[in-house]
């Protein structure tokens, strides 16, 4: 390969930029880079032709986007390398692309973290699953598109081809010394022992050329191997060999059949499609051979410079081309091509039958659900970095040691005293933690003292926590002002958690925080987002303990009403209830449709208390 450089001028006009790269830049394949006055590269790009490719962005119309007007004038040094073909440029451009970013290239990004099944450059090759592919003369087959694709595809590949899967140097030398033993692989089936001369070198190498087609998805070839291995099994006499490599056969067709078959008239072909939503597109590729799905790709490229699609797409086929050895210049797109020889080498066809058009439909289709799940992970990656900043702010508002990744708030509901409860919700990371709410009756208040049931709910609390090692908040938030405050911060002495964790109260009428030893509440801006969430904390506290107290209040009526009738017990009121609805449905309901729920006997308790309810007179 040749390297020559091109050094513009600033005071140069576009003609003499021109005459320049005429006289200098030759009409043959090979890659250009455009550097900037600091010696960047800004951009790398390949061309059957270099000359009228560089020349074709210093003509003096206006038919350039604002991208290329930027990216020209920028451009302080041309250097291009001269390559022997096409394929070669390729190759080139993608490894500089790669290497050193430049800034008007579009850089394509993996939507997903895709493996690589690998046939190792070994004597008796190991076949497994990889993520990097190495320049070490192995063959690399895909990427696949999920781990559950790759891993049946390796599951078929084990059951049906009994290969080695250690590192041992099987040197014809090693082997012929006897250096290794036959490992507990090989007595259990999954080995046939090539590391003690089990099995030859010829033997092994059959079976890696047997799926290498299953990897190429060319099962045609390999049937075809099979079948006349059958018949020589067979003519000489070997039945066992020969019903054995039938069974072989069977199961290759039977994954064959499991393959995605999406046409039988297309022989093979590249399917790629560009999707767009906001500034994301995704790239989705299929890879067709004899009709089969036999590999799948995606990248996902945010649009920076106001890149066209045909850009895009160009730089796309150029990565699956540098990246497949096998890869078919083909290629069946939604991207109308206006102007072919700007993808040379590739061929960029438009759908033109039915069949066409369904597999562009079918890619669009996975590529759009690539782009929800993509723009979905965003959006929450975003609301995570919101909620973390109203933490922050939050922390910056009550002057405490650490942001409250994990606050706890405490609230209590009774009427005049009756059936008292509280409630205690969890916030981490800024949003409710419902499965660690809690709530729990009153046991040593009597009477309406919402201090006392402060006290008694948080000493509760946090003691059963330190007994059980678990973690202790950054941050209590109490609802009520001082006295419910001082009480809270009396149950945490008594525990000596008083100076390990902040405490607030949160006054209702005027929003106003409270703190220990201040006299003085704090008043945080009715609009600050950190007040919205400590008033959210707050209200979570109100609803769960005014929920619990329904509830409670509920059993206890059900009590009151039907538990005093001699021999119905609180179970058997809750399904009456959970039947009828109400007390006054069950006075209604007659005798037979209330033994359908509790059996004849307690259903005529039930009935007949009712009834003489209703005939005592007023």
């Amino acid at each position: 390969m040749e390297t020559l450089e091109i050094n513009i001028i600033p005071s140069s006009t576009p003609d003499q930029i021109i005459d320049e790269i005429r006289r200098n830049i030759p009409e043959l394949p090979g890659i250009y880079k455009y550097r900037d006055k600091n010696g960047n590269i800004i951009y790398v790009g390949k061309a059957i032709n270099l000359k009228k490719r560089v020349n074709s962005y210093f003509t003096r119309n206006n038919s350039h986007d604002l991208k290329t007007q930027r990216l020209v004038s920028q451009i302080c040094s041309i250097e291009f390398v001269i390559t022997e073909d096409e394929r070669e440029a390729l190759l080139l451009e993608n490894n500089l692309i790669k290497e050193h970013q430049p800034k008007y290239n579009i850089l394509l990004r993996d939507g997903k973290s895709y493996s690589y099944i690998c046939i190792k450059n070994e004597p008796f090759p190991r076949v497994f699953i990889t993520r990097k592919r190495l320049d070490d003369g192995s063959t690399y087959f895909g990427p696949y598109p999920g781990s559950e694709t790759i891993y049946q595809v390796m599951e078929f590949i084990r059951k049906n081809f009994k290969l080695r899967n250690c590192k041992l140097p099987l040197s014809t030398k090693n082997i012929e010394q006897k250096k290794f033993r036959a490992c507990l692989e090989y007595h259990i089936g999954n080995c046939k022992a090539p590391c003690v001369g089990k099995q030859t070198e010829a033997e092994y190498n059959n079976d890696i050329m047997q799926i290498r087609h299953v990897l190429d998805g060319n099962f045609d070839k390999l049937e075809e191997y099979l079948r006349n291995k059958i018949n020589e099994a067979a003519n000489c006499w070997n039945f066992e060999q020969a019903h054995e490599l039938k069974k072989h056969l069977e199961k290759i067709q039977d994954y064959k059949a499991k393959c995605t078959i999406v046409s039988q008239n297309i022989y093979q072909l590249e399917v790629v499609t560009l999707t767009q939503r906001e500034k994301l597109v995704i790239a989705y590729h299929f890879k067709i051979f004899k009709g089969t799905v036999i590999r799948t790709h995606a990248f996902d490229i945010w649009i920076n410079n106001q890149e066209s699609y045909a850009e895009i797409l160009n730089a796309v086929l150029t990565r699956l081309a540098a990246e497949d050895e096998k890869f078919y210049y083909k290629v069946l797109s939604n991207i109308n091509v206006e102007d072919s020889t700007f993808f040379a080498p590739f061929e960029v066809i438009s759908p033109t039958t039915e069949e066409e058009q369904r597999l562009v439909e079918l890619a669009i289709k996975n590529s759009n659900v690539l782009l929800e799940q993509k723009l979905n992970s965003i959006l929450a990656y975003k609301r995570e970095n919101v909620r973390v900043g109203v933490l922050e702010q939050l922390q910056k508002d009550l002057n405490l040691p650490h942001i409250p990744y994990h606050i706890e708030g405490f609230d209590n509901a009774n009427i005049q005293g009756d059936t008292p409860v509280s409630s205690i919700v969890v916030f981490k990371n800024g949003k409710p933690a419902k499965r660690e709410y809690r709530v729990m009756n009153i046991q040593t208040v009597k009477g309406p003292n919402d201090f006392e049931t402060i006290r008694e709910v948080v000493y509760r609390r946090y003691r059963r926590v330190l007994e059980e090692g678990g973690n202790l908040p950054d941050l209590i938030v109490i609802d009520g002002g001082k006295g419910q405050l001082s009480h809270a911060i009396e149950a945490l002495q008594e525990l000596n958690l008083h100076e390990k964790i902040p405490v607030i109260g949160i006054a209702k009428r005027l929003e106003e925080i409270y703190f220990k030893n201040d006299p003085l509440p704090l008043w945080i801006d009715k609009k600050s987002s950190s007040l919205k969430l400590l008033q959210y904390i707050r209200n979570e506290a109100h609803r769960a303990a005014n929920s619990y107290h329904r509830k409670k209040r509920s059993e206890k009526f059900i009590s009151t009403e039907l538990t005093q009738i001699k021999g119905i017990g609180n179970a058997t009121a809750q399904r009456l209830l959970r039947e009828f609805k109400s007390i006054e449905h069950i006075k209604q309901a007659p005798l037979e449709q209330i033994a359908q729920i509790i059996g004849k006997a307690k259903a005529t308790l039930v009935f007949n208390y009712f009834q003489a309810k209703n005939t005592i007179p007023n």
